[in-house]
C-alpha cells in the first residue's frame, strides 16, 4: 500500500497548493473563533459593568446631595447601610455577607439566581454623616446563551470562510498556473531550431522560460557536438582499417615472403594505431558519460619519471625523438595533486608523445608547487603552435594543418583527452611559446 507521502506527491500542483492554502486559511479562522468566543463573555461583562459605573456615579452623587435616586430602565439601584440592610424602604437585595465586603471594596461582583445579577457598589457619605452603601445592578438575562451561540456562530462562520477560500484559491492558482500549462503546449511544438517565446511579464514564467532556452540551446549544441564526434570517429576509423585491409590484399595476391613480411610491419603498425585511437575514443566517452573515479593525493615527481620510463625504447615512425630527448626537472622532491592515477598516467602519457613528436633535440618536463595548485609544464625545441590555432588545439580531432601536423600518426584526440581530463578534476591546460622556440604546454591540479 503507497504510503501517505508517495499519494501526496502524485496529486496534482493545483490540488497540493488549494490544500495547504486552505487548510491553513481554516486553522487560522478557527484559531481567531476560539479566541473570539473566549473574548466574547469579557466584552459582554465589561460592557455591563461600563453602564453600571455611570448609573451608580450619579446615584452617588444623588445620596451625597439627600436627594432621592433615580435609576435607568434596566437597572436597579438601591442604597443600604454598611451592613447590606436596605435603608430607602425596599426589598431586602438579599446580598450575602461576602457579597456586601465585596461592593464595599469597590469591587464587581456578579451574584447567581434567575437571572445572574451584576452588581457594582461603593460607599457614600449622606448630609447627615451617615455611611451608605449604595449598588447598581443589572441582570444578565440571556448572556450565556449569547456566548454560547456567539461562539458556535463564529465556529460556523470559520468553516464557510475557509470554503468560500478555498474555492477562490483554487480558481486563483488554475489562473496562475494556466500560463505553464501554455508554455507546455508550446514546448511540445517546437522545432529543432526553435526556441520558447519569453512572457512579457519579468515573473519567474519569463525565467524559466529562459533557462529552458538555454537548456534547448546546450542540447542543440551537444546533438550537433556528437554528430561531429560520431563522423570524425568515423572517418578516423576507416583510415586504418582501410589500410590494413589495402595491404592484406596485396600480401594474399603477392605471396612473396619478403613483402609479406614488410606487409606483416606496416599492419602492425596500422593496428596499434587503430589500437590506440580507440582507447582514445572508450576514455572520451566514458568522461562524456560523466565517471569521474575517486580522486586520491598523486606524486607528479614520480609519475612524470614513469612516463618518460614508458616512452617506446625506439623512436617509432613519425617522430623526431624518443625517451633520450626528454629531462625532469622538479622543484621539489614530492609534489602532490588531487586526482586519479590513471588520469595523471594519461594527461603526461599524451604530452610526452606529443612532444616527442616534434621536438628536434630537447624536451623539459618541470614539475612545480603552489600553495593549493600542482604545475606540470613540458616544453619542445619544435616548430610550436600558431596562435590562431591554441584555441582549438584542444578540440577533438583537430589538427594544425602546419609542420606540427606533418605525418605524426596522431590521431587528433591526445589533446582533447589531456584537456577533458584536466577539466572535470577543476583543473587547467594552457598553450603558449616555449622558450626553447617550440611549444609549451602548462597544466594546473588542485592539491589535496
Amino acid at each position: 500500500m503507497a504510503s501517505l507521502g508517495a499519494v501526496w506527491r502524485r496529486r496534482s500542483l493545483t490540488f497540493r497548493i488549494t490544500t495547504l492554502a486552505s487548510v491553513v486559511t481554516l486553522a487560522c479562522l478557527l484559531g481567531l473563533a476560539l479566541l473570539a468566543g473566549r473574548l466574547l463573555e469579557p466584552l459582554l461583562t465589561e460592557s455591563v459593568d461600563a453602564e453600571l459605573s455611570e448609573v451608580l456615579a450619579d446615584a452617588v452623587a444623588d445620596v451625597r446631595a439627600g436627594e432621592p435616586v433615580d435609576a435607568p430602565a434596566g437597572v436597579l439601584v438601591r442604597v443600604l447601610d454598611t451592613a447590606g440592610a436596605p435603608v430607602d424602604g425596599g426589598a431586602d437585595p438579599a446580598l450575602g455577607r461576602e457579597t456586601v465586603r465585596t461592593l464595599k471594596a469597590g469591587l464587581p461582583v456578579r451574584a447567581d439566581g434567575e437571572p445572574p445579577m451584576r452588581w457594582h457598589g461603593t460607599v457614600a457619605t449622606a448630609p447627615d454623616g451617615s455611611q451608605r452603601l449604595v449598588v447598581a445592578g443589572a441582570g444578565l438575562v440571556g448572556f450565556a446563551a449569547a456566548v454560547h451561540d456567539g461562539a458556535r456562530w463564529l465556529l460556523v462562520v470559520a468553516l464557510v470562510a475557509a470554503i468560500v477560500a478555498a474555492i477562490a484559491i483554487s480558481f486563483a492558482v488554475r489562473s496562475a498556473l494556466r500560463p505553464v500549462s501554455s508554455m507546455g503546449r508550446q514546448v511540445r511544438r517546437l522545432g529543432d531550431d526553435e526556441r520558447l517565446p519569453l512572457p512579457s511579464a519579468d515573473d519567474e514564467l519569463r525565467a524559466l522560460a529562459a533557462e529552458f532556452n538555454v537548456l534547448l540551446a546546450r542540447q542543440r549544441e551537444a546533438r550537433e557536438r556528437l554528430l561531429r564526434f560520431t563522423g570524425d570517429a568515423a572517418h578516423e576509423l576507416r583510415s586504418p582499417v582501410a589500410s590494413i585491409r589495402v595491404q592484406s590484399e596485396v600480401a594474399v595476391a603477392n605471396p612473396d615472403p619478403g613483402l609479406s613480411q614488410e606487409v606483416l610491419g606496416d599492419v602492425l603498425a596500422e593496428s596499434e594505431r587503430l589500437s590506440a585511437l580507440l582507447d582514445g575514443l572508450l576514455a572520451l566517452a566514458r568522461s562524456d558519460a560523466g565517471e569521474l573515479p575517486q580522486a586520491t593525493d598523486v606524486d607528479l615527481v614520480s609519475e612524470a619519471h614513469a612516463a618518460v620510463a614508458r616512452l617506446p625504447a625506439e623512436v617509432p615512425e613519425g617522430w623526431r625523438g624518443g625517451r633520450e630527448l626528454v629531462r625532469v626537472e622538479a622543484a621539489a622532491p614530492e609534489v602532490w595533486a588531487s586526482a586519479a592515477h590513471a588520469e595523471v598516467e594519461l594527461v603526461l602519457d599524451n604530452l610526452l608523445r606529443n612532444a616527442c613528436r616534434y621536438a628536434r633535440a630537447r624536451v623539459v618536463m618541470s614539475v612545480l608547487a603552489a600553495r593549493s595548485v600542482a604545475r606540470v609544464v613540458v616544453d619542445d625545441d619544435g616548430p610550436g603552435i600558431a596562435p590562431e590555432h591554441r584555441r582549438r588545439v584542444f578540440d577533438r580531432f583537430y589538427r594544425v594543418a602546419d609542420d606540427r601536423a606533418r605525418d605524426s600518426g596522431g590521431s587528433g584526440l591526445g589533446l582533447a583527452l589531456v584537456a577533458e581530463l584536466v577539466r572535470r578534476r577543476g583543473g587547467t591546460v594552457t598553450v603558449a611559446d616555449s622558450p626553447d622556440g617550440g611549444a609549451r604546454f602548462l597544466v594546473s591540479w588542485r592539491t589535496g
